[in-house]
């Protein structure tokens, strides 16, 4: 490998792609929830603003599904009108007073530094959140250099890296853990052992079978025995994902570092009284954190904790 490749993978350029893909997930896990909740709304208002289905399909008078189909077509028409809102477009902007953020604004990391985590028109505080997403996935990338060397297959690490990072943080804001990542990082992992860049295909094949069933047959079991759901279908697609990209044997490890870390922060922030309502904590992130704990790792490693090796 050449002299110019290995510099361009290594652990201080990495570092450095990864602020600014750390600056872009901050839009992704800003932006995509908003996205999808608008496109919720415009399709239920659309399917809702036919009285006569309405009144059909909920068996409910003429005259009230008329009332509320006309509701529903005034909010059809209020979604229509609102500014386009994507990933690229409309540009950054203070949350607070509308500022268009300058370019130099937006920089990673140096960009929050400079204003000194205020916004330079309104002096609104940004949020800690952002410079630490960028600071992150500059170390995620880096270590995964360190971690897989020099190679161009490091590079698909650190896409690994990047989703799990927006799905944690996206899950633990939302508990939603969107499609649009999950099921590319899916079909990416069983891609890449068919090319054998990472591990056997037959492993992630049946990484991916078990990481999903397994959590299905617990949502499915939980909810017979107590009639709640005790999770959502994202987090099944999440460890199928994870199983795809490490192989059917870390599924137990995942699952069980997750559900012993998960716990102990929900006992934390029931005791301090933060959780949320419904009084549940998103296990995506805890996922996430136990796919980086094997990825780090290394599947020998965790085999000799668990005695398996």
């Amino acid at each position: 490998m050449s002299a110019e490749i290995e510099f361009l993978l290594s652990p201080w350029v990495l570092g450095v792609l990864g602020l600014c893909v750390g600056s872009f997930l901050n839009v992704v896990i800003h932006r995509l929830p908003l996205m999808m909740e608008r496109q919720w709304l415009a399709e239920a208002a659309h399917t809702l603003s036919d009285g006569t289905e309405l009144a059909r399909a909920a068996a409910c008078p003429k005259a009230e599904a008329d009332k509320l189909a006309a509701a529903c077509t005034n909010l059809s028409t209020q979604l229509e009108k609102l500014p386009h809102l994507g990933i690229s477009t409309p540009r950054s902007r203070c949350p607070s007073c509308g500022h268009q953020l300058a370019w130099h604004e937006n920089m990673p990391l140096l960009g929050w530094l400079r204003l000194g985590g205020k916004c330079s028109k309104c002096k609104s505080a940004i949020s800690m959140r952002y410079p630490l997403i960028e600071l992150a996935t500059g170390a995620l990338f880096a270590a995964l250099s360190w971690r897989f060397g020099a190679q161009p297959t490091t590079l698909l690490w650190c896409g690994f890296a990047a989703a799990l990072l927006a799905l944690a943080a996206i899950d633990w804001d939302t508990t939603l853990l969107p499609d649009a990542i999950n099921q590319p990082l899916l079909w990416a992992g069983l891609a890449a052992a068919l090319l054998g860049y990472t591990i056997p295909l037959d492993a992630a094949m049946i990484g991916a079978l078990v990481g999903y069933l397994s959590l299905w047959s617990i949502y499915w079991l939980f909810k017979l025995l107590t009639g709640k759901e005790g999770m959502g279908y994202g987090d099944f697609k999440l460890l199928a994902a994870l199983g795809a990209w490490l192989g059917w044997q870390m599924i137990l490890p995942i699952v069980l570092g997750a559900s012993l870390i998960g716990a102990i922060v929900g006992i934390g922030m029931k005791m301090n009284a933060k959780l949320r309502e419904g009084r549940y904590v998103p296990f995506g992130p805890f996922l996430a954190g136990g796919g980086f704990v094997v990825l780090f790792a290394g599947a020998p490693r965790v085999l000799g904790w668990l005695g398996w090796a």
